[in-house]
């Protein structure tokens, strides 16, 4: 099988239900053995696209093809995909292995080679010693490694996982994060993951698709879509805590001028400026994330001054509030700084962090 047909290609791919359209025009493909992280907030269409590709959702137009076959004419069964979904999904009166074994039973596989696998993916997922336990006796954490070994054992062409931390504490999510990330790596199958976690998004995928109302906003690496945001959706999105914004004009003569509500008007003229004629003439906003900030820095910069609202500390390091006029800004730093509420802070954003958006239309310029 070639290259060019081989892994996930979905075309023009459309679901409607009554007058409201939840996927519109999606087109997406994945390489073997590659994992898409897909993201959005609740109710853009995450989940009707993974039901859509297992068979389990109709959709009303487009195509899919997963190495080379169509398979949205086919019914699930025929497709082989596994999911795994957010509750797990186990049947409460099997044991572990049951459970992991019930795929390929539905199969027709013999019972000494489908006890082989059973035995296979739980040593990969270190199920051994709950094997003959009930759902009901396991930690969730437990219950979601019986979820993936089902899926597991039935050595699909692709995996769908629908948000299947979002039960879990943080410091479980931590774990089977790294464990699924893990096991990606040893199994090397194509998957699609789909969380609203950003730090998921990060660390999991090799690339992230942004969905908004059921259409695709930027489909690029981790880096890309953090560094690079297509738009102001997708910046906002992928930024914890919340990406700083400031109203502003270019004028003519290449300077800025910044409204800030409450205090006035600011003027700064950053030395390169690209991309001038999209620009001038409209309203725009500057946009930067929290750990772009610096103190002193030299170089060409935007100076701004503000006082301490608030120091939120972390751990590794710590969020302070700025209160600009009636704009709240947010400022990541290193360590515990030693600062106090009302206190006048005066610190440096480099031109090449700031992200300049339409105002109007969210476009990044």
């Amino acid at each position: 099988m070639s290259e060019e047909t081989s892994g996930l290609r979905i075309a023009g791919l459309t679901r409607r239900v009554g007058r409201q359209t939840i996927l519109d025009d999606i087109g997406l493909s994945l390489d073997p053995g590659e994992m898409l992280i897909l993201v959005g907030p609740s109710g853009c269409g995450k989940s009707s696209l993974l039901g859509v590709v297992a068979g389990l959702q109709p959709h009303d137009g487009g195509e899919i093809h997963l190495d080379g076959r169509r398979i949205d004419a086919l019914t699930p069964r025929e497709r082989d995909i596994a999911m795994v979904f957010q509750n797990y999904a186990l049947y409460p009166h099997m044991s572990v292995a049951e459970n992991i074994g019930f795929g390929l039973e539905m199969q027709g596989w013999p019972r000494a080679r489908r006890e082989a696998r059973v035995l296979e993916v739980a040593r990969l997922l270190q199920l051994q010693p709950l094997l003959q336990r009930r759902p009901a006796q396991l930690s969730g954490g437990q219950r979601q490694r019986v979820a993936m070994g089902r899926a597991l054992a039935r050595q699909p062409r692709l995996f769908l996982f629908d948000e299947p931390l979002s039960n879990l504490d943080a410091q479980l999510r931590a774990e089977m994060r790294s464990e699924i990330k893990l096991l990606h790596q040893r199994v090397g199958r194509s998957a699609i993951y789909v969380t609203h976690d950003q730090t998921e998004a990060m660390t999991l995928g090799q690339r992230i698709a942004v969905l908004k109302a059921g259409r695709l906003q930027q489909v690029g690496t981790p880096q890309q879509v953090y560094q690079q945001p297509a738009n102001l959706f997708v910046a906002q999105f992928l930024s914890s805590p919340a990406m700083n914004l400031l109203p502003a004009r270019l004028e003519p003569e290449g300077e800025f001028t910044l409204t800030l509500q409450g205090t006035g008007t600011l003027s700064w003229r950053p030395q390169a400026l690209t991309h001038r004629e999209r620009l001038l003439g409209r309203p725009l906003l500057l946009g930067w994330r929290a750990e772009s900030l610096r103190v002193g820095e030299g170089g060409p910069a935007l100076s701004l001054s503000a006082p301490v609202l608030l120091v939120e500390p972390t751990g590794v390091d710590s969020l302070v509030q700025l209160q600009l006029g009636e704009h709240r800004l947010h400022w990541r730093c290193a360590g515990w700084p030693a600062l106090q509420v009302g206190e006048a802070l005066t610190l440096k954003l480099p031109e090449q962090a700031l992200l300049v958006f339409d105002a109007e239309t969210g476009e990044r310029l």
